[in-house]
């Protein structure tokens, strides 16, 4: 627990940025070379050297930074069907394997589709029927397939509409889609990552929750308006958070102008979500606890009504209080299952230092001093 906050971690990854799994290195290098940076970009203790990065990122590594070296508490993995790599980059064989050796830390996951690529509705059962609890259903807006980027749109009756009637017929009540970050130079423009045609989507499945993963990153306004108008809108906040470590007076800007038109109500509608290993989650997490929104962001946001100061009741709800709901997660019974297992045992004496559980552990460029922490 961060500060005596439950955390569930909404989104983590196990990323293979290997030059061997690149299937187009056009298209992956500069995917790599942006999360090298952001990990580069780091404070001292937590910067690494990029030339160590490219390599493939192991289940225990994404459990070391998150469980051992973080006060997170449980996380879901997100797969991602990114096949500019072999794998999707963030893998779906290492989301099975996360969720069956650590049930109680990876407590369930997302499948990932691409719905241009021939038999993904057969490809969904599969990967439904593989993972162990199934949390939701993972998307991206552009599609990479025989040498070809395409983008499609949320809202096509014969693209998009199959994957979620689908979902439904699975049980699988949240769709996580990818918005508002461009992937590197593949050539789509930016449209297909605006969050446009998610209203069309959520208008015409109502009961089917459309999480907005970087929601607010870009198009701030357009997300505004559609949190305030659709209930079954949700925020994804994973990138937000590296923004709140990295410019908290720019993470303030963006979630109050999330919060400009739908005012409060909107926190019921987000949750956290640190992207590990996107970046360490122990920055951030600690960071969203000690946050406020400065004062005169305050009195010059809010359309209709101000907007209110965040309070601790506030980030219970973004920490775990809003995924519990959303999934139907028993909090007290997460707890219990992870009261003296093996992470609660290596950190009941403090946090380990960054990454030194990990195979990079080498690559931190300046580690923390003697007394330093």
């Amino acid at each position: 627990m961060q500060d005596g906050i439950f955390v569930i971690d909404g989104v983590t990854h196990c990323f293979d940025m290997s030059p061997e799994n690149e299937a187009d290195p056009k298209l992956a290098n500069p995917i790599n070379q942006l999360n090298c940076g952001l990990l580069a970009a780091q404070p001292p203790g937590y910067d690494l050297d990029p030339a160590q990065l490219t390599k493939d990122w192991q289940v225990d590594d994404t459990a070391g930074i998150v469980f051992k070296e973080s006060n997170t508490d449980v996380a879901i993995y997100h797969a991602t069907p990114i096949y500019f790599y072999k794998d999707g980059l963030s893998g779906f064989d290492k989301g099975v394997e996360a969720v069956k050796r650590y049930p109680n830390r990876f407590i369930g996951g997302y499948i990932a589709i691409d719905p241009i690529h021939p038999g993904a509705l057969d490809e969904m059962e599969r990967q439904f029927e593989e993972l162990p609890s199934v949390m939701g259903l993972k998307l991206y807006p552009i599609s990479y397939y025989a040498g070809k980027v395409d983008a499609w749109r949320m809202d096509n009756p014969e693209i998009a509409f199959p994957l979620y009637e689908k979902a439904r017929e699975l049980g699988i009540k949240t769709v996580a889609v990818h918005k508002s970050l461009p992937l590197g130079p593949a050539p789509s423009g930016m449209a297909p990552f605006g969050p446009g045609d998610v209203e069309g989507a959520a208008s015409a499945f109502p009961d089917l929750t459309f999480a907005l993963v970087h929601g607010g990153m870009a198009f701030t306004e357009e997300t505004a308006w559609l949190l305030a108008r659709f209930s079954n809108i949700w925020v994804n906040m994973e990138t937000l958070n590296i923004m709140l470590s990295n410019r908290p007076r720019v993470f303030a800007q963006t979630l109050a102008g999330l919060l400009s038109v739908g005012g409060e109500e909107i926190l019921d509608r987000m949750y956290w979500a640190s992207g590990a290993m996107n970046c360490h989650p122990n920055l951030s997490l600690q960071a969203f606890v000690d946050f406020e929104f400065p004062e005169d962001i305050l009195e010059n946001n809010g359309v209709f009504l101000p907007i209110p100061q965040i309070t601790r009741a506030h980030k219970e709800k973004i920490l775990h209080g809003n995924l519990a709901r959303l999934h139907g997660l028993d909090v007290d019974a997460l707890k219990a299952n992870i009261a003296d297992d093996e992470f609660a045992r290596i950190k009941a004496n403090g946090l380990p230092d960054p990454y030194s559980t990990t195979q990079f552990a080498g690559a931190v460029r300046t580690p923390f001093g003697a007394g330093s922490r």
